[in-house]
């Protein structure tokens, strides 16, 4: 995720989430409710994955963080640790109902982009995630209709952790609401020559290549089989001399 800016005095005044969100580069994150991030079984285990200054990062999300009494470096190593918990929270929210209902509405207004290919006509995309594990791959975007992947546009959100939005949440929304599926397609583009399809003559290009690697190997077993075959002379002059006293006889 992108570095923010340590921001002015007016941009603390906000509410921390709010500023995050507001954040450019942070477009394709959802506000998680506050009532799930102060539910602490909803955090199991995320202390292991932000092992400094976890408590202070959590406080910070919450606005209880007491700011005034740190240093800037502190201040600047305990946001960097709020904006990766406020990811793997986030993770973990996106998959609720509640979350899945606040993503489908960035869905229907293609918040997250829409798909590049010409024959999905304008299909909006979905955030996935490579693997549920930070820090190894960024994010992806995902169609539901040519169900491909593709790399965003903007480098700022290329630079996002793909575990931020896990590798479930695309097929986890359209198993909770179905309608929203668009249909698969089915079309491919044709390229052509002259009016012929390529793999049509590409399949005669290769099946004529068969058939003349068939007839080379061909002639090579026979020139083979000439070069081995035992020469038998004695057989021939035997048939000849036969040959000489069945006419003599008549």
């Amino acid at each position: 995720m992108d570095d923010m800016s340590s921001g002015t005095e007016s941009d603390y005044a906000k509410y921390w989430i709010d500023w995050f969100l507001e954040t450019k580069g942070n477009e394709y994150f959802c506000e998680v409710d506050e009532d799930y991030i102060l539910d602490r079984f909803n955090l199991t285990g995320l202390s292991q994955e932000v092992q400094q200054y976890y408590a202070e990062a959590l406080d910070m999300i919450t606005d209880n963080l007491e700011e005034e009494s740190l240093s800037d470096k502190a201040r600047e190593q305990i946001e960097k640790a709020a904006r990766h918990l406020y990811g793997l929270i986030h993770a973990r929210f996106v998959i609720t109902t509640r979350g899945l209902a606040k993503m489908l509405d960035k869905y229907k207004k293609a918040d997250f982009g829409r798909c590049p290919r010409v024959l999905c006509n304008l299909q909006p995309l979905l955030p996935v995630g490579l693997s549920d594990v930070p820090l190894t791959k960024t994010v992806k975007l995902y169609c539901p209709r040519c169900e491909d992947i593709y790399n965003p546009k903007s480098s700022r959100h290329a630079s996002i952790d793909g575990a931020y939005f896990g590798t479930s949440f695309p097929h986890m929304l359209f198993q909770v609401h179905p309608s929203y599926m668009p249909t698969k397609s089915f079309e491919r583009y044709e390229p052509r020559i002259f009016g012929f399809k390529i793999h049509d003559i590409a399949e005669q290009h290769r099946w004529q290549d068969r058939a003349r690697e068939e007839f080379q190997n061909k002639l090579k077993d026979d020139e083979d089989k000439s070069k081995t075959a035992p020469r038998q002379p004695r057989l021939v002059a035997t048939t000849s001399a036969a040959s000489q006293k069945v006419e003599g006889g008549n």
